[in-house]
């Protein structure tokens, strides 16, 4: 079962028919929203879940956005950890994935890049902060890493942390984004922002099963594939 409509749920679709699971991916998404009606509308719907998921194992996403010194603190981040809480409290079957950015096709335009590149083509102004670096993984990467992590019933009752190595700095993304699309962006430099510190050992081994290479060209290449020029 999955229960959701977004980037996430339809990545997770062949799990629709499996009664073994159930994938949450309804919950709020956008890291900015500090909305206390969006996160107790989640809340609601996750214990509504968990008292009726009889046996099953719920796969619930959550952030990395809480290993960022600058977000750790925001209402979003606090959210999400305590719906990891509620889980692990009340749900006897679980895993608990915690993502960094991925990418994909979606129209969100909450997303760290659909959010620049709707500012660089419609040449809008905006605001870069100078020390901040985010971490982006291919949404078809992410879904081979969790599907692999489920199928094998790895980490079982555990939290696992699905996000590249590699973190960019904005200005790097932002300097990949100029590039591809052949558009000056129009920004001011903040001095403000942190990098997440992300330990992802635990799945480096199913990265090299997958043959995922986080070289220079991850970035670019994603920006080819779901933004061709």
């Amino acid at each position: 079962m999955v229960i959701g409509n977004g980037m996430i749920a339809k990545e997770f679709n062949s799990y629709q028919a499996n009664d073994a699971y159930i994938i949450f991916a309804s919950g709020v998404s956008n890291s900015t929203h500090s909305a206390a009606t969006a996160f107790e509308r989640e809340k609601k719907l996750l214990t509504n879940v968990i008292e009726n998921a009889a046996g099953k194992s719920l796969v619930y996403f959550s952030t990395c956005s809480m290993y960022d010194a600058s977000m750790k603190g925001s209402a979003y981040v606090q959210h999400k950890q305590n719906m990891e809480a509620i889980i692990i409290q009340q749900q006897p079957l679980y895993n608990i994935f915690r993502l960094s950015n991925p990418i994909g096709n979606t129209g969100n335009t909450n997303t760290v890049i659909n959010f620049f590149i709707k500012h660089i083509i419609e040449r809008q102004p905006f605001s870069i902060w100078q020390h901040a670096a985010r971490n982006i993984i291919d949404i078809d990467d992410m879904y081979n890493v969790c599907d692999e992590i489920l199928q094998k019933k790895l980490f079982k009752n555990s939290i696992v942390n699905i996000a590249n190595p590699n973190n960019y700095p904005i200005s790097f993304i932002v300097e990949t984004m100029e590039t591809h699309f052949g558009i000056k962006a129009v920004y001011t430099v903040v001095d403000k922002g942190d990098s997440p510190h992300i330990n992802v050992s635990a799945i480096e081994p199913l990265f090299k099963k997958f043959k995922i290479n986080f070289n220079r060209d991850y970035l670019p290449n994603l920006l080819q594939k779901y933004f061709p020029q």
